[in-house]
This record gives structure tokens, sequence and C-alpha cells, in this order.
């Protein structure tokens, strides 16, 4: 029989070694969201291109992850404010700096120069705040990329794909490796709508720590789309642990999509299941509201209250924000988490097979 998992508290890592332990004393703040507070600058092309992209055939604007190259300023600006606010991780500017999705820029060959150049702008902004008694930790960012392994684009053609395994894992890989050059404590594989491009994400990180000697730690973060408790490839949130737990990782969780209020059942669906993993939740400031200053609903008064209603259940070890969230919501998290015990671990299941649902 195959060995059961190594509980996260003593699995050997070569940076963020403190993590684990800052974990199991407390709930471990993660910023909130960059592209909210990247359109807070009005950037306009003309920004986004900067000198050396001025003649691109392309328009550029939006690439938010081009402006570690050209606008670094902002970036370490934002980094700064949500390290003030009291964020514990921060995480780098590339949820879509893959060969995949600059493919749409026509700018795949940037890809590896532009996480290099993001994991050391979020190194340096953690270098800048840490203390002995509080370390930062710079995440990188692996987002799902725009295509998916597991959904036909085609409705006619249910067979149809637009990207295998294969060219995911060597794009994820690079991402990996450029991030890891740049100085990143740990991973974080998020916003997960296809459980195959996790496992293609995954797989490229085994990869990468066979091949450097080196292991950081990993968390792993899924998105519920809608009410019916499952992510967009199928499967269920019990399910979908049960794909991913052999990778080890030291948290699971979910951002994204949901707001905390909707979000909450399967974040104790996840807490109950991933018994010795330890569990991260970053929502959305509510629901998308074009009329409000971030573009979502929620103010941090509410969004902190919603993720300090989790924490008194006992169901977080890692609380931050994604969309519509800012260095005010995180700070109100912080102060309203602050002073509430962690989730403790509990036994976790033995061999498990599942598919869309366990």
């Amino acid at each position: 029989m195959n060995a059961l998992p190594q509980p996260v508290s003593s699995r050997p890592y070569t940076r963020a070694t403190a993590l684990p332990q800052a974990l199991a004393e407390r709930i471990v703040i993660l910023d909130g969201a960059m592209g909210t507070m990247i359109q807070r600058y009005k950037l306009g092309e003309a920004d986004y291109r900067g000198a050396r992209f001025a003649e691109h055939h392309k328009d550029l604007k939006g690439n938010n992850e081009l402006l570690q190259l050209t606008k670094p300023e902002v970036i370490r600006e934002i980094h700064d404010q949500y390290l003030a606010a009291g964020a514990d991780i921060i995480e780098t500017n590339t949820f879509g700096a893959t060969t995949v999705a600059q493919e749409d820029y026509d700018l795949a060959e940037l890809a590896y120069e532009m996480n290099v150049a993001a994991a050391r702008l979020a190194r340096e902004s953690c270098d800048k705040y840490s203390t002995p008694d509080k370390p930062r930790y710079a995440a990188g960012a692996i987002g799902p990329t725009p295509r998916t392994a597991s959904i036909s684009p085609d409705v006619n053609d249910p067979a149809a794909r637009n990207i295998d395994f294969e060219a995911l894992r060597a794009a994820y890989y690079e991402q990996a490796k450029a991030l890891l050059e740049g100085g990143v404590d740990l991973f974080l594989v998020e916003t997960i709508f296809d459980t195959l491009n996790a496992k293609a994400a995954i797989f490229a990180l085994d990869e990468l720590f066979e091949d450097t000697g080196e292991k950081l730690p990993i968390i792993i973060s899924g998105t519920v789309t809608d009410a019916s408790g499952r992510i967009l490839s199928g499967q269920t949130v019990t399910a979908f642990w049960n794909s991913v737990r052999h990778a080890l990782p030291i948290a699971i969780g979910l951002n994204c999509a949901l707001g905390a209020a909707l979000m909450r059942p399967y974040i104790e669906e996840l807490a109950k299941v991933a018994g010795d993993t330890y569990i991260s939740c970053y929502p959305n400031a509510g629901l998308p509201n074009p009329m409000s200053d971030t573009g979502f609903d929620e103010t941090p008064e509410v969004t902190s209250g919603l993720v300090e209603g989790f924490a008194k259940a006992g169901l977080l070890n890692i609380a931050g924000g994604c969309c519509g969230t800012t260095p005010d919501h995180i700070a109100a998290i912080a102060q309203r988490v602050g002073n509430i015990r962690p989730r403790c671990l509990h036994d976790g299941a033995g061999g498990l097979l599942t598919g869309l649902a366990a």
C-alpha cells in the first residue's frame, strides 16, 4: 500500500522555512487584488508600451504582466501597500505570465523575463518589510491560462481542445523556473477552473524541484464558479481536493468567483475533507458592480466581517482577498482575524478514488 501524505508541518523546504510554524500559530494574511489596484492608476496604452514596445503591432493595454518591464514602480508600490497593510504573503504579478497567455499579445517570448522581473520586485518588497519576528513571503502566482485541457471550445465538437497537457506542462515549467530564479519563497497555483490544467502545473513543479534539488511550498487554490458547488470542469470541492492532494500542498483553498458569503459552504466542505492540510481563502469583494470604486460591491468592513466569521468557525489558516479587494480590505481582514486561533489540523482520509464527485 502507498504511504499516506506526509503531514504539512514536517515537510522539509529549502525556502520559507518559518511558514509552517506561522500557519500553526496564527492566521496568515495574503494580499489582495493586483488588477484592481492597477486600474486605480488609470494607465493608458502608452504606459503599457513604454519606449521598448512603442512600435509593437498589437494593443497592449490590459496586459498587466507587461508592467513589470515598462512600469515596475507601479507594481512595486502595490506590493508595498499590501505589505504595509499587514500582508504576510504577496503574490507576484504573474497570473497571466505564461507563454500560453502571452500568445494573445504576440509576446510569448517575453514570458520568462516577465516572471523573473516580477519575482525580483516582490522579493525586494518582502525584504524591505520583513522583520525577525514577521518575515514576509513572495508567492509565485501561477494562473490557469486562458485555455482549458478538459473542456471543448466548440459546442459542436465535444472532443475538440485548444491546448493539451504537454503544452501546459512546458509553459508552467518555464514560468516556475523563472519565478524560482527571481527569488520567490513559495508557489501559488490559483484560480483553478480546470483540474487538468492544475495537474499540469503540479507536474511541472515536481519536475522543477527534482531538476534543481530545491523544494518550495505550494498553495493550491480552486474557484467555484456558481451555486452548483463545482469548478468549471465539473468537479465538486471534495473531488477537486482528492485529485490534487498527491501534490502535498502546504495549503489548499478557494479564491475568486463567489464572494465570501456564497463561498462559505464550500470552504466548510474543504476544511472537513482536507484534514491534514492548511486551508486558504481569498474571496472577491462580493459580486461585480461597475458603479463601485473597485468594481465590486463589498467595502472592507463587509468583506472582513465575513472572513472573520470563517475564522471564528475554525475554518482558516490563510486569509486574503481576490478581485475588488484593496489594501484597505487586507488591513481590515488582518485586524479582524489577528486574535483568532487558526484552524487545527486533523487526520486526513487514506487512499481515495474520485471523478467529478467523490
